[in-house]
């Protein structure tokens, strides 16, 4: 077989990165909106497809396809994130990030140790160390 005849047509390779670039584009905007409280119910992956006007296998399989990983990876990434970032401002409670992030407080703590090997408290403590550290040097 010829190496041409094994490649993907350009114009479905684009289509596959304009679908992948959409669904970032998408899944950053929607956690913005559930860190700063415009919406207060997580996402799933049908409604992404929906807003992008395609099948959610199609979407599912397309992320798979193009970045090697699962589009829930992403969810749970981008919430880890933010959730790091608030735990480091340590301006809410972790019951109050909890909650913004659509979880109760007891299954936010075994997601967040899941991912990270720490409580949402251990993590808090060491960042806010770390923060007493720098300033005291």
């Amino acid at each position: 077989m010829m190496e041409t005849e094994m490649q993907m047509p350009k114009k479905i390779s684009a289509r596959q990165n304009e679908i992948t670039a959409d669904f970032f584009k998408e899944l950053d905007k929607h956690i913005s909106d559930i860190a700063n409280g415009r919406v207060d119910t997580m996402f799933e992956i049908n409604e992404i497809a929906n807003i992008l006007n395609i099948h959610p296998r199609h979407l599912t399989n397309t992320i798979k396809l193009t970045t090697g990983k699962h589009p829930c990876f992403y969810f749970e990434e981008r919430i880890l994130m933010v959730a790091k970032q608030m735990l480091s401002e340590n301006r809410m409670s972790i019951a109050s990030i909890a909650k913004l992030l659509t979880y109760d407080p007891s299954n936010f703590t075994k997601f967040f140790k899941r991912y990270t090997g720490q409580t949402p408290k251990q993590f808090r403590e060491e960042a806010l160390s770390k923060k007493t550290e720098h300033f005291t040097i």
